[in-house]
């Protein structure tokens, strides 16, 4: 596949995924004010004392079963690893340097393969089991995560944003490896993922 393809794959993903924010958005103004502060007053946050003034990450268990993240500094992986481990997420997390990658063989994928196309990809699990809802933070349904299965986070803050983005922004990919997850091979990318396969 040429840098071109999967450029137009990534980008296609990109336009499928701000759809479906922008659907997500106009649901959850039309429920309004009342629900959003019983999900606050019901959601459980997770205790992240890292020993820093500042937690490097937020975990919150939301009443509809799923779990956020909100990225807050590139640290503190393994932590965040334990904390959803303890929500009985299954979780290997990494963050990568602006321009690199893992390689793609990180074990068995649950479903499909590295590369599939950007329709095949918008129906996996991988999708589904994680998704970028916001610029820094990572909606986890852990309703797909099966026996023996591992969710695996690779997360890097996108290069060149400069001081009028002073919030982190992330790209992103997930996957769901079946059985051992292999580590990291740091490789160069040619492209950003964000969201997608």
């Amino acid at each position: 596949m040429s840098f071109e393809e999967q450029l137009l794959m990534d980008l296609k993903v990109e336009f499928a995924a701000r759809a479906e924010r922008r659907r997500r958005a106009v649901r959850r103004m039309s429920v309004g004010a009342a629900v959003v502060g019983l999900a606050a007053a019901a959601a459980i946050a997770v205790p992240l004392l890292t020993g820093t003034e500042r937690p490097a990450y937020a975990v919150t268990k939301n009443t509809d079963g799923t779990v956020s993240v909100l990225i807050k500094e590139f640290r503190d992986a393994d932590k965040l690893q334990q904390d959803l481990g303890k929500l009985g997420i299954p979780a290997d997390i990494t963050y990568r340097r602006p321009g690199k990658t893992c390689g793609p063989d990180r074990g068995r994928l649950v479903e499909g393969k590295m590369g599939m196309g950007p329709e095949a990809w918008a129906k996996s699990v991988h999708r589904k089991v994680a998704e970028l809802v916001n610029d820094d933070e990572v909606a986890i349904h852990p309703q797909y995560i099966g026996d023996d299965q591992t969710l695996v986070m690779e997360i890097t803050e996108k290069n060149g944003l400069g001081p009028k983005f002073p919030r982190v922004d992330l790209a992103f990919r997930g996957l769901l490896i079946a059985g051992k997850v292999k580590p990291c091979g740091v490789v160069d990318a040619d492209y950003e993922l964000r969201g997608g396969g």
